[in-house]
Parts: structure tokens; sequence; C-alpha cells
């Protein structure tokens, strides 16, 4: 009895060191995983869901909807699997387009540059949007109540904005806006008729006055219809009383009807 007692081990009170090491290896994936997913798009994301999923034998335990696989050979590695597949399924950067925003955002800056030296903040803004640079007018800086002609201060600050604009090759549109009151006089029948003629007042002194490409331009009225906010109170109506100058991104172009420049000619 005495010898069986002598042979028996003593308790391994260590044991739980294998539970711990396991939990913190569990606790390391799962950090690599969420730094990972900071730093990836969804390709990169099933790229690594695969293989963390084969490298950790859990046959997609730890990641579900892993994709295909991108470990292909003993020697493959999960960072060259992950930049071949994201090579292969992003689309290509289309630097022509690229180099398009970059133009306009600089036009942006300058024409915002102008605005704050000339104290228009409040009547003027320009916009970066995926159509390209807006730069929007109320119409109180522009014309009179009911008007359609520039006044000699708006004509002034179109040329101005004009002279900036002038080297780019961009096609321009202007695009005049109304309120939803109605008008009915013999000049301007409704707000169709007062909107695009704002417009045509625009490109006229934009030509006239600067001598401005006319193929890159066009005028479009809008009339009440294409509000900013809804007209349901004089300050929300006196935001969409407007004119917006859009300097159109090149890749717009092939929608543009072609223009009828003469080769030599502005």
């Amino acid at each position: 009895m005495k010898r069986r007692q002598h042979s028996e081990k003593p308790p391994n009170h260590e044991r739980w060191l294998i539970t711990y090491a396991d939990m913190i290896t569990l606790l390391m994936v799962f950090f690599i995983v969420l730094y990972a997913l900071s730093n990836i798009d969804a390709q990169k994301f099933r790229a690594l869901a695969n293989s963390l999923s084969k490298a950790l034998g859990g046959g997609g335990i730890v990641l579900t909807n892993a994709g295909p696989d991108v470990v292909t050979g003993s020697n493959a590695t999960v960072e060259g699997n992950i930049g071949k597949a994201s090579q292969e399924q992003l689309p290509a950067v289309d630097e022509k387009d690229l180099k398009d925003t970059a133009n306009l955002a600089i036009i942006k800056a300058k024409v915002e540059s102008y605005i704050k030296a000339k104290g228009l903040n409040a009547s003027v803004t320009a916009t970066l949007e995926e159509r390209g640079v807006v730069i929007s007018f109320k119409d109180a800086i522009l014309f009179k109540l009911g008007s359609a002609e520039l006044t000699p201060q708006a004509k002034a600050i179109v040329r101005q904005i004009g002279e900036i604009l002038l080297p780019l090759p961009n096609y321009i549109r202007i695009e005049g806006h109304t309120d939803n009151l109605p008008i009915n006089t013999s000049k301007f029948p409704s707000n169709w008729e007062l909107s695009t003629a704002r417009a045509t007042s625009v490109v006229h002194e934009l030509i006239d006055g600067l001598n401005f490409p006319p193929y890159r331009l066009s005028a479009v009225g809008y009339g009440e219809y294409r509000p900013r906010v809804p007209n349901d109170s004089e300050q929300n109506r006196q935001k969409n009383r407007r004119v917006d100058i859009v300097i159109l991104k090149s890749k717009y172009e092939s929608t543009e009807p072609k223009s009828g420049k003469i080769p030599g000619q502005n």
C-alpha cells in the first residue's frame, strides 16, 4: 500500500496554462482579423477569411463565406494571393477621370478664394459633385425680382468667375431655377421662360464679355421643378431661386450632343 501511494504522480497544477494559451492564441487571431478588416476591401476579406480558416484547421468555422481557396501551393503566401485576387477583381483606375477631378478641385478652390475675397459667401457657393463643379448664385445677386437682365454688379461677377473657367476645356452648363410662385407676364408667361432667360443671360455675358467659346456653353431652364428645399417658406424659396454654373466632368462629354466647333475658331 505504501509503495502504491509513493508511485502516484502529484496533481498537475499547471494544466490551466494549456487553456490559457489557447485563449490567448484565439484573441490574437481575433485582433489580427479586426485590424485586417479595417484595411482591406470585400475581395481581400474573402481571401483572408478562407486562408485563416484553413490555417487554423477550422474548415470555415472561424469565418464563414470565405470564398475560393487562395492557398494553391505549399510555397504560396496569404499576402501574395490576396494581392493577386485583388488585382484580378478590382476595377482599373480611370487615370483620366482622376486627373479631371483634380483639375476641377483646383478650379473650385480658385472660385472659393474669389468668393471669400469679394465677400460673396452669403450669395455664391462652389461645390464639387459627381457631375462636376457647381457654382451657385442666389438670384438676388444677379437679377431684380421678376427680371432676366443682369445687373451691372452681376455682369462683373460673372465675368470675373468666367475668367477662372476660361482655360478649362470642359463643357459648361448654365442652369436657371425659380421658386414655385407663379409668374404670368407678357415676357414670361411662366417660370419656364424666366428660368431659361436668366440662364441665357449668363451665357451671353460669358460670350460677349470674355469671348467664351460658344460650343462649350449651354443654357437650361428648370423652372420650379428642381428645388433644393421645399418651397414652404420665404427663406426656402430664396434658396431655390438661383442660377447654377456647372462645369461638367470630361467623362460626360459623350452624353452631350456633338459640338458644331469649326477648326481654328473659338
